[in-house]
């Protein structure tokens, strides 16, 4: 990633746009093989995250390249969303959200989520406490879209 950055951040490896950087990682450095179909449609899409989440966690059809992009994508949004609650003390909970966060759901909800979310060494106990919560709603939409009519409903008191 360095010979692409001057700077690699998490959202670099841990955002939708991060997937695809995280397949080609698995599939150049770790030599991980890919379905030579599967690999015509991530380079023909728009989108490859969208191709890699749906091949990666496809029931009866995954691809293992896909597959393990996403096991690595979830194991670092994990340890990052345990970071954070660990620096803020969050006992009150996590609340993941966002495309991704929702499109890789199934994922977040298998046992390696909590796994990955919890190491942290003398405090794994407290970090089993911690809920996670993954925002299935547009919230984002709907908070801009209450703080739009406060803002207009003020300026029209201004009138």
């Amino acid at each position: 990633m360095l010979k692409l950055f001057d700077h690699v951040s998490f959202e670099h490896v841990c955002s939708g746009i991060g997937i695809p950087h995280l397949y080609r990682y698995l599939r150049d450095v770790e030599h991980i093989a890919e379905k030579p179909e599967v690999a015509k449609l991530v380079v023909a899409a728009r989108d490859p995250s969208v191709v890699i989440v749906n091949h990666g966690l496809d029931p009866t059809n995954a691809s293992q390249l896909c597959a393990a992009t996403i096991d690595l994508f979830v194991s670092i949004l994990a340890g990052e969303a345990g970071n954070l609650a660990m620096k803020i003390l969050a006992t009150g909970g996590v609340y993941l959200a966002g495309g991704v966060a929702v499109h890789t759901l199934r994922a977040i909800k298998e046992p390696p989520f909590m796994e990955h979310f919890k190491r942290k060494g003398r405090f794994t106990e407290l970090m089993g406490r911690i809920p996670i919560q993954v925002v299935v709603s547009p919230a984002g939409l709907a908070g801009a879209a209450a703080c739009g009519l406060e803002n207009s409903a003020r300026d029209a008191d201004y009138s």
